[in-house]
């Protein structure tokens, strides 16, 4: 494939990812916030906690070789059919752990409803099954990119189970409407995507494909599980010290800026890994990619995320009720967290499609080991301390997935902090900007309406003034993608 085939495969394969992440986000945004709003913060608690058990399950049926099959350029038929017969067979296997395990987890976690618990955990487990489908069409879809098939996978869940989820929580099915709508989802977008998708697994394994695919992927396997209990450790502490209601809070915060980090980072990861991946043999060309992955990324994500921090107050108590106002403050913290997240992911992505899953595990450890004694000492001065927590532990993980790069492309840490300082200035004035407008005494949807609207101007303005290049070169792609179309 040709620079300029792959160039436009990259640029439609953004525009897509970021249609679908954004209608995505924006569609879950609102379903949440209906749901928010007929159901208690202990029923999203419970939903918190069995989520992790499920995501860790999820991750081990994956087991990394979906990435491993991105990762290689000539991935057939029988490489996708090996995958998928054995990450269904893992998907059986560890649900039945899963489904017999429940027990001694809701006896550990002796605060919340056991029998209520146990029933959750048995139902909500069902989705790794469908995991282990999804995780190979996804990957197939990714590395033919494909993108456009995700549009419609997951804009298909979303609305399903937007209307399942909605119609049981007004009916008083409590919690089990959330976990209709998880499952829903889930299990929407793998049938959309399995009949758009031309793909079929073969009546075929080969255990020497198998052998080569988990070479690399092992790896990759190990460092997502480890990142996974990381990141679910908060969750894990916070459900065991605290209460269902301090870990929904500390969700329900986490989740605003999970939405922009999924939008905007999201759309520009799933797209360049593959790219990145196609490209692995060319150093300079990495490089080139890797530094407009990074300056990009930051541009967008950067002033959302400082601009949801700043107007946290009014946006959590109109959307949500009074009721959530206490998740503020980890709205505000956990957005700036997720600031460092460019820096942190994409550094790592370049690392796995020059194959160095090695290096990936790694700094893994490394990163986890660090996180986790901050999250321990944090723990006995409360769930707002776990939460600050985070942010140290962001900044350190970002200067420590930079670092290799610094030998394998030639991308110093000191560089990369050069190329996302422009957008982290704009943004800090930005903030002050938008918050100065809170001592005005306004009804919660005019003061968003007139914060939104100067942290917009301030920050286009100072793009402009300051000649930036990432405003520059989206500008250009949007231009001439509008010349296209006329």
């Amino acid at each position: 494939m040709n620079d300029n085939a792959l160039k436009k495969q990259t640029v439609s394969g953004v525009f897509w990812k970021f249609a679908e992440n954004g209608l995505g986000q924006i569609v879950n945004f609102i379903i949440s916030i209906v749901l928010a709003r007929l159901l208690l913060p202990e029923d999203y608690g419970i939903i918190a906690l069995v989520s992790v058990f499920v995501t860790l399950c999820d991750k081990l049926v994956i087991s990394g070789l979906a990435t491993s099959l991105i990762q290689k350029k000539d991935a057939d038929n029988k490489d996708f059919s090996t995958i998928f017969y054995f990450s269904l067979g893992m998907s059986f296997v560890l649900y039945a752990v899963l489904y017999f395990l429940a027990p001694f987890i809701a006896d550990f976690y002796s605060a919340y409803n056991r029998e209520l618990l146990i029933s959750v955990i048995r139902v909500m487990g069902i989705q790794v099954i469908v995991t282990a489908v999804n995780s190979v069409q996804s990957a197939y879809v990714s590395n033919t990119m494909q993108f456009k098939r995700f549009f419609w996978s997951n804009l298909g869940g979303m609305i399903l189970s937007a209307v399942v989820g909605i119609i049981m929580a007004l009916r008083g099915f409590g919690v089990w409407a959330l976990v209709a709508q998880y499952l829903v989802k889930a299990t929407g977008s793998m049938l959309v995507l399995w009949f758009t998708v031309k793909w079929r697994p073969s009546l075929v394994f080969s255990l020497k494909r198998f052998k080569a695919l988990y070479s690399y992927g092992w790896k990759i396997f190990a460092a997502s599980i480890i990142k996974v209990l990381y990141n679910d450790l908060r969750s894990l502490v916070i459900g065991k010290y605290y209460n269902a209601a301090s870990l929904a809070y500390y969700n329900k915060g986490q989740s605003f800026p999970q939405i922009v980090e999924g939008c905007v980072g999201g759309a520009i990861d799933s797209v360049f890994f593959p790219t990145m991946s196609k490209v692995q043999d060319s150093k300079e060309k990495m490089l080139s990619i890797l530094r407009r992955t990074i300056k990009v990324s930051t541009y967008f994500i950067t002033p959302l995320l400082v601009g949801l921090a700043a107007v946290a107050e009014p946006l959590v108590d109109l959307l949500l009720t009074e009721k959530w106002l206490p998740c503020v403050f980890y709205l505000q913290i956990i957005s700036i967290s997720f600031v460092f997240a460019p820096i942190e992911i994409e550094n790592l992505q370049a690392i796995k499609a020059l194959g160095r899953s090695d290096i990936v595990l790694k700094l893994e450890i490394i990163k986890r080991v660090v996180g986790t004694v901050l999250i321990f000492c944090a723990v006995p001065f409360g769930v707002k301390v776990i939460a600050i927590s985070l942010l140290v532990g962001n900044i350190l993980s970002s200067a420590i997935n930079a670092y290799p790069n610094r030998k394998l492309l030639g991308y110093s840490y000191r560089r990369q902090f050069l190329d996302v300082l422009p957008p982290m200035i704009m943004s800090t004035v930005m903030f002050f900007a938008v918050r100065i407008i809170m001592v005005l005494d306004l009804s919660n949807v005019v003061l968003l309406a007139i914060q939104i609207f100067t942290g917009l101007v301030v920050y286009v303005l100072m793009s402009i003034v300051t000649k930036n290049e990432s405003y520059i070169y989206v500008l250009s792609i949007i231009k001439s993608f509008l010349k296209k179309k006329v």
